[in-house]
């Protein structure tokens, strides 16, 4: 099992930016890679970045390309979404997610995650 938190949410202007952070714990040595989800009200779940925690390649959405960064540090099992020049259409709850093995589906599939943190809120106003 895998554990995560998710924090740095809040209510931002547009413009701005945010730092989210997911702490993994429990069984992280067999992390093959995480993630970064957001939901909006009434929308599906959707994909944001992810990276390989091993090798650090990442990948993210077209929407978020060059706003959105993914990063991590092995040493702390810290999970990061810089996002930068937020927009309204940002405002979503935020979940970092972990998987086991590549052959576990598509990276870009909430199905392909088995383990979820509880989500941060990320309100972006006008």
């Amino acid at each position: 099992q895998v554990q995560l938190v998710e924090s740095g949410g809040g209510l931002v202007q547009a413009g701005g930016s945010l730092r989210l952070s997911c702490a993994a714990s429990g069984r992280t040595f067999s992390t093959y890679a995480m993630a970064w989800f957001r939901q909006a009200p009434g929308k599906e779940r959707e994909f944001v970045a992810a990276i390989t925690w091993v090798s650090g390649v990442t990948y993210s959405a077209d929407p978020v390309k060059g706003r959105f960064t993914i990063s991590r540090d092995n040493a702390k099992n810290m999970l990061y979404l810089q996002i930068n020049s937020l927009k309204p259409e940002d405002t979503a709850v935020f979940y970092c997610a972990a998987r086991e093995g590549p052959n576990s589906g598509s990276r870009y599939s909430p199905g392909s995650y088995p383990y979820w943190g509880q989500g941060t809120q990320v309100t972006v106003s006008s």
